[in-house]
């Protein structure tokens, strides 16, 4: 009967060190990377960001029609490019991606990696989370009409209700939920930009008499006002607007949440708007959520986004200025990134842009 070779059969106990040595590497190394194969395949809890989908506020469908459509208001064409910019999450406990993912998060300029629940939250409270998420796209389409018509001189008429009163205000025992705004200081209260008027007018400290209607009656409340951190005058009261809008906006885009596009449809309002063509062909990018007065504020994921501009064919950028931090040293080559506070320095900026002198614009800058 024939042996079959013992393939270790040259191998002996006086062998070369060195070969010793070069075995063991051999086999250490077959070692990891079967180790590394197997983590490669294997779900990891981490919630991985990235740029997602860009979508033209001036643009169509695949069908044709305007993915921001307004009725009630004579329109005009527009040229260039407005693109809201999006994240996109994609989740380890329902997305199989392998440990190069992972590494590649960790190091990519255009990627984050964190613990799924740092991310998303806790998994019990996800279904919540995203039903806010839809809400606050939905309130940002409202609050970005009214920051534009706003901006273009049209009033918006409103009706204000007392939503809820914050622990420091001094309108406790004075003012109650439900109660309905409608004068400050004497001045009747018609939209929202009367109330934010009456306040501007204000020093932090001042004496501010509120009237409400509360059951039928005429209530007045006088009380101090508080400083808003930034040397603004506020009342310490959350309030509920109810708008009465002179047109109608329809946004046609579906599965993306929050408030980060704001900015970009108010933009794509006033453009649309206006007769004059700001952006003369230039292709911008931009987020920041938008609130009724006009106000540009921070968002998440500012990072992914310029890259997700680029990537779109964006050759600027509009930040909103508390971003500032995040922007700087992370800008994409071949994007230009302008920082804006409020609505009118968006417009301003297109318009800037399209005209082909941006000199004057702000940008951001290291602190």
């Amino acid at each position: 009967m024939t042996t079959a070779p013992d393939p270790f059969a040259s191998v002996e106990t006086d062998a070369d060190p060195a070969s010793r040595r070069d075995l063991t590497l051999a086999i250490a190394g077959l070692g990891a990377a079967i180790l590394l194969a197997l983590l490669s395949i294997l779900p990891a809890r981490f919630a991985i960001g990235m740029p997602g989908p860009t979508f033209d506020t001036l643009g169509t469908d695949d069908d044709g029609a305007a993915l921001v459509e307004i009725a009630g208001a004579p329109t005009y064409d527009a040229s260039g490019e407005l693109r809201l910019t999006t994240v996109s999450v994609a989740r380890g406990s329902s997305t199989w991606f392998s440990l190069g993912q992972v590494l590649r998060g960790w190091i990519a300029d255009d990627r984050y990696v964190q613990p799924e629940e740092a991310v998303l939250g806790d998994p019990d409270d996800r279904d919540e989370v995203e039903q806010q998420s839809q809400d606050q796209w939905v309130t940002s389409q409202e609050s970005a009409t009214v920051a534009a018509l706003t901006a273009l001189g049209e009033d918006v008429p409103a009706t204000i209700e007392v939503a809820a009163l914050t622990d420091s205000t001094y309108a406790e025992g004075l003012l109650e939920p439900g109660d309905m705004i409608t004068a400050v200081d004497g001045v009747s209260i018609d939209s929202y930009t009367d109330l934010f008027d009456q306040l501007d007018a204000l020093a932090p400290g001042d004496d501010v008499t509120v009237t409400v209607d509360r059951d039928g009656n005429s209530v007045d409340a006088t009380f101090a006002t508080l400083d808003d951190g930034t040397g603004n005058a506020v009342m310490g009261i959350y309030v509920e607007p109810t708008f009465d809008m002179p047109i109608d906006v329809t946004v046609q885009i579906d599965k993306v949440g929050g408030p980060s596009a704001g900015l970009m449809f108010s933009l794509a309002i006033m453009d649309k708007l206006t007769e004059v063509d700001e952006l003369g062909g230039a292709h911008v990018a931009g987020t920041g959520a938008i609130s009724a007065d006009g106000d540009v504020e921070p968002i998440g994921g500012i990072r992914m986004k310029m890259h997700g501009a680029r990537d779109a064919g964006a050759d600027w950028f509009l930040a909103p200025v508390e971003n500032c931090d995040e922007v700087v040293g992370n800008i994409p080559d071949g994007l230009d990134v302008f920082a804006v506070d409020d609505l009118d320095d968006g417009y301003a900026a297109i318009e800037a842009i399209g005209a082909g002198d941006t000199s004057q614009l702000a940008t951001c800058t290291a602190p």
